[in-house]
């Protein structure tokens, strides 16, 4: 058996990132999973100009895998449906912390604009808070209470722009 060299990196510990055939970078997925997708044709390699590329061998053929491939296949964008507004997706959406003192415990949920004045259920109007700062802003608004938020709230974004606008940031800052 061969020893392998110190800080090398197993190849198939590697990533690879996956654009759709308009190229929008969509995910990142294990060099496994390319492989399939580049011998059955689902999709083909991306040369770009700082791509890097593994060698996967098996007893009958060598596949080169690129850091970046493009899907062939035209694959209507998978539907997604805005989460609804309820405790469960606001606390995961806040990170499970009260936006107003920066606490993890006895979550709740608080209407910024309270809604007997007037305030909607919706993603710009709800925060997670906890049961003490939720008592102590009461009916007003947190300019009111002088308890200014932490973050302002908004609604999710598809995961797929959220990766994206992650990837070109990422590449932005490497280059």
């Amino acid at each position: 058996m061969r020893a392998s060299r110190p800080n090398q990196v197993p190849v198939l510990q590697n990533s690879v990132v996956v654009f759709s055939k308009n190229y929008l970078p969509l995910a990142r997925i294990n060099i496994k999973r390319a492989v399939v997708l580049l011998v059955s044709g689902q999709a083909e390699s991306l040369e770009l100009s700082t791509t890097r590329s593994w060698q996967v061998r098996s007893p009958s053929l060598v596949v080169h895998v690129p850091e970046h491939i493009r899907l062939t296949v035209t694959n209507p964008e998978r539907l997604w449906k805005m989460p609804p507004v309820n405790r469960r997706e606001v606390l995961r959406r806040d990170n499970h912390t009260c936006q107003y003192c920066g606490s993890t415990r006895n979550l709740t949920i608080d209407h910024i604009m309270p809604r007997s004045r007037g305030g909607t259920h919706t993603w710009d109007n709800v925060v997670a808070a906890c049961d003490r700062c939720n008592s102590r802003k009461g009916d007003r608004t947190p300019h009111e209470a002088n308890m200014p938020l932490k973050s302002k709230p908004k609604a999710p974004i598809h995961p797929t722009v959220a990766f994206a606008e992650q990837f070109w940031k990422e590449q932005n800052e490497e280059g």
